[in-house]
């Protein structure tokens, strides 16, 4: 019995300095697997989970991650020299060897990832010892450095997989990083807890409870209960349902947006292969009013496909004019009028309510044009399984996030419109892949921003898709936790620091 009471009166101190980050979850992670994660979900679990060999600091510079320091011995010859001491979350070492084997795994017919193409200009990735990894490009590449922020998978546990795609350990996943999972339920919550191990130091908060919300309604009522630590706002609850209570628990911290949502075709569908179709929907859409409408005006049109602020954005943007009646003209030109109307389908997920308001604005806006306009709203796995994937849709109101290092190649040149790339629109022009793979060869920024700034012009005049709106972000934080310091690459960049009392 005494002992019993001296291990509770040892174990009590610790539990009072127990700390727990409480985030939400929109959607079920489908493979907890940098190689494998293209939804956002499964993106931000990785995130947590695996480590590259470099990464972003908060003013964008790449720096280290497992990798200590590297050189160019010349420019097709990197060198990588990688941090010692770094263990597996099962405790197992980690070496260049995996390196190696997270390359070749990618590389192989195993595996369906559109992250390869990043690669494409690797010859060949070698370990020279235990700590040293060499990697040899085909020719110069603008992004040989960038594209090692891919997470780096174990060798001891892979090697055995035959079926990548369907491992367990998609579902079980073992990395570096700050947090291991420690447990995930289908349609339920993901718990993480702090790697005591962690390499750069164990972070000071020491579980994250991702709570799933498909609904961001129940998101928001949990912050309006003070029952998560951070969550985003939209423009409507910032500017109309928030009080001073809530103002007093959370700092409200507010960044132009990385992300743009569009309105794609189907290239391949007779109706929109006709870009003067496309023009007129374009000319159709009054993106003034969405933004006004969706977010109280906290946010910009998009004019296309690169970051604002970015080498790839051009100091001239096209031009764009909200012209109903000119629209109705062009789809005249095109066989369209009251006795034949343009009829399409937009497919998007039903789990974003500002995404289907929009979906609703447009067809509201297109009516205007004699435009008839259906709406298909589904559950995301759903949709990205029966609907994205597969390119089973006339029209999708999705959305990218934009990258700091913009890389056109994954959603734009031709080559990526095949299963598992991202061109899901099925966009060719000789032109922009002439210019994207010239980009490519180029290790001048400024002279690559010269190419990337007139494929910009390209596209959006192409309009494979029509861009429409970059809403800003806005954020609700504790303000009990700090550090937390807002930069260029969000505010989580430096969460392993965060102190939660």
């Amino acid at each position: 019995m005494k002992m019993c009471r001296l291990l509770l009166a040892l174990l009590l101190p610790l539990s009072l300095f127990s700390s727990t980050l409480h985030l939400s979850l929109g959607a079920n992670p489908s493979r907890i697997n940098p190689l494998l994660a293209t939804d956002s979900a499964s993106g931000e679990i990785s995130g947590w989970i695996f480590n590259g060999l470099v990464k972003f600091d908060k003013d964008a510079n790449i720096v280290g991650d497992l990798a200590e320091s590297w050189e160019f011995k010349e420019p097709t010859r990197l060198l990588f020299y990688l941090k010692k001491g770094v263990k597996w979350h099962d405790g197992k070492p980690f070496g260049a060897d995996d390196v190696v084997f997270t390359y070749s795994l990618m590389k192989s017919p195993k595996i369906f990832t559109p992250y390869a193409s990043d690669f494409r200009y690797v010859e060949s990735v070698e370990a020279i010892d235990e700590y040293t990894v060499e990697v040899i490009y085909k020719e110069p590449y603008f992004k040989a450095l960038s594209i090692w922020m891919m997470g780096i998978l174990p060798k001891h546990l892979w090697q055995s997989v035959k079926d990548p795609m369907t491992s367990r350990l998609n579902k079980e996943p073992v990395g570096t990083g700050p947090y291991r999972l420690k447990s995930m339920q289908n349609s339920g919550d993901v718990l993480l807890s702090a790697n005591d191990d962690y390499f750069e130091h164990r972070p000071n908060i020491d579980t994250i409870h991702y709570h799933f919300m498909p609904d961001p309604t129940t998101q928001f009522l949990m912050l309006k209960a003070k029952k998560l630590d951070l969550g985003s706002l939209t423009p409507l609850q910032r500017e109309r349902q928030i009080d001073d209570s809530f103002m007093e628990f959370y700092r409200i911290v507010q960044m132009q947006g990385r992300g743009y949502t569009y309105l794609g075709f189907n290239l391949k569908d007779e109706k929109f292969s006709d870009i003067r179709v496309r023009k007129a929907i374009d000319m159709a859409i009054d993106k003034e009013e969405l933004i006004r409408i969706l977010f109280f005006s906290h946010g910009k049109v998009c004019y296309g496909p690169f970051m604002p602020g970015t080498f790839a954005y051009p100091s001239t943007l096209p031009e764009r004019r909200y012209d109903p009646q000119g629209a109705k003209r062009l789809l005249k030109e095109a066989g369209y009028d009251e006795s034949n109307p343009l009829e399409f389908t937009i497919s998007t997920n039903a789990n974003n309510s500002t995404r289907l308001y929009a979906a609703q604005i447009i067809q509201h806006q297109l009516a205007k044009a004699g435009v008839k306009v259906k709406i298909r709203a589904m559950e995301w796995q759903a949709f990205l399984n029966t609907v994205v994937t597969p390119r089973r849709f006339e029209a999708i109101l999705l959305g990218w996030s934009l990258g700091l290092i913009p890389d056109a190649y994954s959603l734009w040149h031709s080559d990526s419109d095949k299963l598992g790339g991202f061109n899901l629109v099925g966009y060719r022009n000789k032109d922009v892949d002439e210019m994207i793979e010239k980009a490519e060869r180029l290790t001048d920024l400024d002279a690559v921003g010269e190419l990337y700034r007139k494929m910009f012009h390209v596209i959006a005049e192409d309009r494979p898709y029509i861009f429409l709106y970059i809403p800003d972000s806005i954020s609700a934080v504790n303000r009990k936790i700090t550090p937390v310091i807002p930069s260029i690459t969000g505010i989580m960049h430096n969460q392993i620091d965060w102190i939660k009392p």
